[in-house]
Parts: C-alpha cells; structure tokens; sequence
C-alpha cells in the first residue's frame, strides 16, 4: 500500500471498529422497553372547576367594547365602524322605542324631502356624530346593565312584555342537517315558532316549516338591512316581532336608524335582548369552551386565550336564542343544531365552513347538560330557575 493512503485508511478502520463495538449497545436501546414515565398529576376536580368559573366569569371583550361606547357617547365613531356609519342629522326628532322601557329620540331628515336618498344609508363625510342626550343616555344604561344578574332568565316574560309564559316553542336553527328529515309540520304545531338570522323559508317548509312568531337576528344582520332602502329587515311580514343581540356598540346605531326610518312602518319594532341576558350566555359558553380546551390539549385553562382570541370570542345566535326559549316557554323544542358530514352549515346557503369566533362543540356539550342535566349547568343554576323541558330532533 502505498504511503499516501495509510492516514485516511486508518482513519477508517478506527471508525469501522468504534462502530462495531457499539452497535451491541444501542442494539439493547433500541429493544429495551420504554421508561415507565410517572403519570401527570391528578388535577382535583373542584379546584379546576372553580378556576374554569373564575375565567369564564373574566369578559374578554369588555376593555374594546368600553372604548366604543366611550367613543359613541362622546360624539366619535369606533374606529373599526367608521368605514360602514350611518349619517345622522339634527333635521328632526323621532322616537325609537325599545325594551327596555326607554324612548330614544334620534336625529333623521326632513320626511318631506322624497328627492334624496335617506341620509341614514350615507357613510359619514367625517367621524364626528351629532346625538341627541337621550340617545346618550340610553346607550349608557344599556352599558351599564350588561352585569352578571342569574334573575334576568325568570324576568323575561316581563322583560319582553308577553302577557304569560308560551305553552311550546319551537327553535329553529341553520344548520344543513335539517333537511335531513321532513319535520315542517311538527314545528308549525309549537305555538311559538323562532327562526334565526333571517334564514329562508319559502321552498323548505317540509323541513323548516312556515310559521314564524320570533325572528332572532344579531346586529351584523341588521347592520346589513340597515344598508338597504327602508332599512328592509322582516322578510317574515311586518307584523313579526324582531329580536337581536348587538355584536358592537356601534350597531345601536343601527337599531336607532331602523326604528325611526320613515320608509319603515312596521307593527313590530326591533327590539334589543336584556345585556343581562348577554353576559349570562358569554359566561356559560366560554366555561363550557374552557372545560373542552382542558380536556382536548391537558393544557392549564389559562394557556384558553392563547387558542382563542377572547376580545372575538362569542357565543352563536342560536345559542342565546335556545336561552331566550327557555325564559319564556313552558316546553322547547329545536330542531336544526348540530352537523354531519354530509350537510352545509346553513341549509339555505352554499357556507360550508363554521365561524371561528364560535366554539360549537362547547355549545353542544352545553345542550346535552341543558336536555339531560340542567341542574349541573354552571351560572344557570345559579338562577333558582326552574328549567323547562328540552327536546333537541337530530
């Protein structure tokens, strides 16, 4: 051999030989069994409930919606409004009536002016408002009702000014899985029918039904109608009540601007849910999202808002419709909850794809102790009320 290839073909015979000594070794690793690792530790079920009713209690969303409402009652529009106002001016004074007993005079054109389009349905040329006091003092009691208070449930009937509770009522939800079975007819036979979001009717009334008591929107919706001539938002006739909860402070705005329209006369106006009632259904459904969180990824419930964006997080416009039935029916039924593979989210649309400020499956784990169990339901038990029976059609 020659002296050149000496050095590298030591080099190799040491590495050669280093390996095979080694290989017995790591042959042993490779079949020896696994570390027994010690299990994690067992979290005590009561100090976990009580920290997942701490959190759930915590309202994420409060510091912006604050903000907004500061911004509203000093003349300014919220920044992330600004893009979709209403103009309002100080021509006339109309009276918005809502729910809550208050009247809410806001400012509208001149209702002989037929020549223009209603200003109402213009953005703002700048970000300054003119309210009138009375609409500041309004938003400002409806900020300050939007508290923890477990008595708002039995108040409803009040609340909403029905004369007594309804015998049977019938929710009526979105999803695609209710064209899965012909149950029209036995909707129509509730004596209270509530339908969600301005969801169509004509041409599925084998599976939906045709008969509509309560139309139950968010202010999104609204927000929408608000865009349109005559603020057009009653597709089930205008003498069917609307019931909305407002996703943002500047979507009072928007009640305001439908109510006082000259172009609307409705029978019923638009009425807006106790806040009370909002801050009720936010606690329940994020402690039954941070319950699902513990439970899926072992993770501690304060990583919750790392996976959730909190200031977004919200419940679905089902969920506190099924709540509004509760309050006020004597038996509930719903009918269009859920999902399977094989059907759309909404069964009237092509959306296929589920909101991520929701968490669905944490409301469907509420509805199961709500049907099976409601007596284990955290914050509602804490109502000393009664609650009715509840039948969910798959």
């Amino acid at each position: 051999m020659k002296r050149p290839l000496r050095g590298p073909f030591a080099a190799l015979l040491f590495l050669l030989l280093c390996g095979a000594l080694s290989f017995p070794s790591a042959l042993r690793r490779a079949l020896a069994p696994p570390p027994v690792l010690a299990p994690p530790p067992r979290l005590d079920p009561a100090r976990l409930n009580a920290t997942l009713l701490r959190l759930a209690a915590v309202d994420g969303s409060e510091p912006s919606l604050r903000r907004d409402v500061d911004d509203l009652l000093e003349g300014r529009l919220p920044a992330s409004s600004r893009a979709r106002a209403r103009a309002w001016r100080r021509d006339r004074l109309h009276p918005l009536h809502l729910r809550h007993h208050h009247q809410f005079p806001v400012h509208r054109r001149d209702h002989h002016d037929h020549h223009h389009p209603d200003p109402l349905l213009h953005p703002l040329p700048r970000d300054d408002l003119l309210l009138d006091p009375a609409l500041r003092r309004g938003l400002r009691a409806w900020h300050r009702l939007r508290r923890y208070d477990p008595s708002v449930l039995p108040s409803l009937p009040a609340t909403l000014s029905l004369p007594a509770r309804i015998p049977s009522c019938a929710v009526v939800g979105n999803s695609g899985i209710l064209l899965q079975h012909p149950r029209g007819p036995l909707i129509d036979s509730h004596h209270a029918v509530f339908r969600l979001n301005n969801a169509r009717v004509a041409g599925y009334a084998a599976h939906a039904g045709s008969k509509t008591n309560l139309s139950f929107i968010n202010s999104n919706i609204l927000h929408l109608c608000a865009r349109r001539p005559g603020c057009f938002c009653h597709p089930y006739g205008d003498a069917v009540p609307i019931l909305l909860y407002l996703c943002q402070a500047s979507h009072f705005l928007d009640v305001a601007a439908c109510n006082a329209s000259s172009h609307t006369a409705h029978a019923a106006p638009i009425s807006v849910t106790d806040p009370r009632l909002d801050v009720l259904c936010a606690r329940i459904v994020k402690y039954y999202s941070l319950r699902r969180f513990v439970a899926d990824t072992g993770r501690a419930a304060e990583e919750w808002n790392a996976a959730h964006d909190a200031a977004l997080f919200h419940y679905s416009s089902g969920m506190q419709a099924i709540m509004v039935a509760v309050g006020v029916c004597d038996r509930v039924s719903v009918f269009g909850f859920g999902k399977a593979a094989d059907a759309k989210h909404h069964y009237h649309s092509n959306q296929k794809n589920e909101l991520d400020l929701h968490d669905y499956e944490a409301e469907y784990a509420f509805y199961r102790d709500l049907a099976e169990r409601p007596q284990v339901v955290p914050f509602l038990k804490d109502t000393g009320f009664t609650v009715p029976p509840v039948v969910f059609y798959h």
